[in-house]
């Protein structure tokens, strides 16, 4: 130990002295003999370089630095005996930080409820909360930079072997078209959502609006397949990396997007969600992080995550 530094036990000797003004009632509340403690206390003003203490063959009393210093180490000694718990709580899960990013989709349906369950639960977790496409979030990842994160599958099959993967939601995909080309298709043109569904046939000639296929593949691919079976080919019109960006572009009339269902919640001025008619592929969402560094906090968020997702009959996957 660094003999310039006080240790907890010279400065657990100075309350005592402070509040008894008395060495003989102070070694007896700390269960000491007086030699002992009156040498710790003149180690402990040597290595401060200040006189705590003024005394007399009476009496002792706190010096003007000792009264000011009294509540500062006080202040001390509760943090260091607060540690333990503390090291504790981090060690089960309950404080700590978890840095969690998230795909847009995420925003308007699964991300407010996991973490609304998280909160409640552990409420001294601090949350680092980023919003970024699927692709950033893998390289974010293998960096070390986040500690987790909610994508858009598959996980690339090049990091497959560095990461854990726990699905979460799959949802349907819906239109969501200009409220002019809904009227036009016989449907309702008000802003909102409506359960009348349109066939993507009649939305041949609509341009469509969507990612970058280099940053949700899995997303782009799900959509092309969805034209594939019906017999078309898709006239790419605008590309956006964020679902707001796409809404907003579908609202000025630059197009139609496929976009998975709770985006209806995402309400824009002359945007119309509809359910596609037929068969209707799945948007999988799910939990990203890395297999070999599970923290305390990011295993109580897994446990969380897995529990919604055997609520609506995902599998859990190990990892």
């Amino acid at each position: 130990m660094n003999p310039t530094i006080p240790d907890l036990r010279q400065l657990r000797y100075f309350v005592a002295v402070a509040e008894e003004q008395h060495f003989g009632r102070a070694a007896a509340r700390l269960s000491m003999t007086q030699p002992p403690l009156s040498q710790a206390i003149r180690a402990l003003e040597e290595t401060l370089g200040v006189e705590l203490f003024a005394r007399t063959r009476r009496s002792v009393e706190l010096t003007t630095v000792g009264a000011d210093l009294l509540p500062e180490v006080r202040r001390l000694l509760a943090s260091a005996e607060a540690l333990r718990p503390l090291a504790q709580s981090l060690a089960r899960g309950e404080a700590g930080v978890l840095a969690l990013a998230f795909v847009t989709t995420a925003d308007y349906g699964l991300l407010p409820l996991l973490l609304r369950d998280f909160g409640a639960r552990y409420p001294r977790v601090r949350l680092q909360l980023a919003e970024a496409t699927s692709d950033v979030q893998v390289e974010e990842l293998v960096a070390g930079r986040i500690d987790a994160g909610l994508v858009i599958a598959p996980v690339p099959p090049r990091h497959a072997a560095q990461l854990a993967y726990q699905p979460i939601a799959r949802e349907s995909l819906v239109v969501a078209m200009p409220s002019a080309l809904s009227g036009r298709l016989g449907g309702p043109s008000t802003d909102d959502w409506h359960d009348e569904p349109v066939r993507l046939r009649d939305l041949a000639d609509a341009p469509l609006v969507v990612f970058p296929r280099h940053l949700a593949p899995g997303f782009y691919d799900t959509i092309m397949d969805c034209y594939g079976a019906a017999g078309l080919a898709p006239l790419i019109g605008q590309e956006a990396i964020q679902m707001q960006t796409i809404v907003s572009l579908v609202s000025a009339g630059m197009g139609v997007a496929l976009v998975p269902q709770s985006l209806r919640h995402l309400r824009r001025t002359g945007v119309v969600y509809r359910p596609l008619a037929g068969a209707v592929p799945a948007i999988e969402t799910g939990l990203v992080w890395r297999s070999a560094e599970v923290s305390p906090v990011l295993a109580a968020f897994i446990e969380i995550v897995r529990a919604y997702a055997a609520a609506v009959g995902l599998e859990r996957r190990e990892g």
